[in-house]
């Protein structure tokens, strides 16, 4: 969140992935089109934070007391979406890893997904902080 802002002036969920340097590099030109590695021309320290965090999908989808606890101000949407998104990254990981892919490949992938569900879950979460409008009377 320190580093984002506000997730609000990202209209896309892709764009959050280009401001932290997750971007897919693109050469194209006519009807070609090559696509590479990362840009890496974003925020480091996001991206260097979200790849740490794409390393815990390896585990099993599991809600503990200390989760629980984190999770107990957060509204019932906010919490499923957080759930879906365990259980996608982990099924990501474990299909990505299976069909044969560098675990470095793969964790880059399940970040840059996670990146996705953290955009989706800020959008929702200043929609809920926002005020709303007052009727004049």
């Amino acid at each position: 969140m320190a580093e984002v802002g506000e997730f609000s002036r990202f209209a896309r969920a892709p764009q959050l992935m280009g401001y932290s340097g997750m971007g897919v590099r693109e050469d194209s030109s006519g009807s070609r089109t090559r696509r590479g590695g990362l840009t890496k021309t974003g925020n480091a320290h996001m991206r260097r934070i979200v790849m740490e965090a794409a390393w815990a999908y390896r585990h099993r989808p599991y809600v503990g007391a200390a989760l629980r606890t984190r999770q107990a101000r957060l509204s019932e949407e906010v919490k499923a979406t957080g759930w879906k998104a365990q259980h996608r990254l982990h099924g990501r990981y474990r299909a990505l890893l299976g069909r044969g892919k560098c675990q470095q490949h793969v964790m880059t992938a399940v970040g840059r997904e996670l990146l996705g569900f953290i955009w989706a879950i800020g959008i929702r979460v200043e929609g809920d902080r926002r005020p709303s409008p007052t009727v004049a009377a």
